[in-house]
């Protein structure tokens, strides 16, 4: 079954604002668990700040410091100083799935190469030091085929193990798709045998990673 990874992700939105030598840096994160969600995000941010000079990015998909799948762009800033520093801050920062934008409006001071790569680096470090965190919990899918008779007490095992009712079918039997954490699905399934005295059906569907 694999082991039932926990990790942080970011809770929700959030952002951060700063003025470095004149520029002011806004930082927004986001829960992005695929490419596709980061993409989003970020031209979602490039809508509300139009007029910016800058909006820089980067993302991680998977667990904290996981670089099989990552992006970022410097968006006009010279190259290796916004996206990259960004991508390495976020890979340190104990997170996963997730991603930043770092807008700017340009005040009139130029930064140079260094005091960019700093200036990127601790906007995304200090958007993620007060970042609001909930820990991220690999699901299982279930089938779950029973007896009428059977409805009430099985409903009343689906709060104990955490377990959501996807979709439910009533036939000759009834028929429920569960999604539950991976870490639940053993003791779930032998509280259904025994909720039902073994009058059940529990298929496990591809655990979600």
């Amino acid at each position: 079954m694999g082991e039932d990874k926990r990790y942080l992700i970011p809770a929700g939105l959030h952002r951060v604002e700063q003025e470095i030598q004149r520029s002011r840096f806004i930082t927004t994160v986001a829960h992005t668990p695929t490419a596709e969600e980061a993409k989003a995000f970020v031209a979602r941010v490039r809508e509300e700040f139009p007029d910016a000079n800058h909006n820089c990015w980067a993302y991680v998909v998977g667990p904290p410091g996981s670089t099989s799948t990552v992006g970022m762009s410097d968006d006009g800033e010279p190259h290796g100083t916004a996206g990259r520093p960004m991508l390495t801050a976020l890979l340190h920062g104990g997170v996963g799935e997730v991603a930043a934008v770092v807008t700017r409006y340009f005040g009139g001071t130029l930064l140079g190469k260094g005091g960019l790569v700093r200036a990127y680096t601790g906007c995304v470090q200090q958007a993620l030091e007060s970042l609001p965190t909930r820990e991220r919990v690999r699901k299982a899918r279930l089938a779950v085929e029973l007896e009428y008779a059977n409805i009430e007490g099985v409903r009343r095992l689906l709060a104990a193990y955490e377990a959501e009712v996807l979709s439910e079918e009533y036939a000759v039997t009834v028929g429920y798709r569960l999604e539950l954490p991976v870490s639940q699905v053993d003791a779930f399934r032998k509280a259904l045998l025994d909720e039902t005295n073994g009058q059940v059906l529990v298929e496990l569907e591809e655990p979600r990673d």
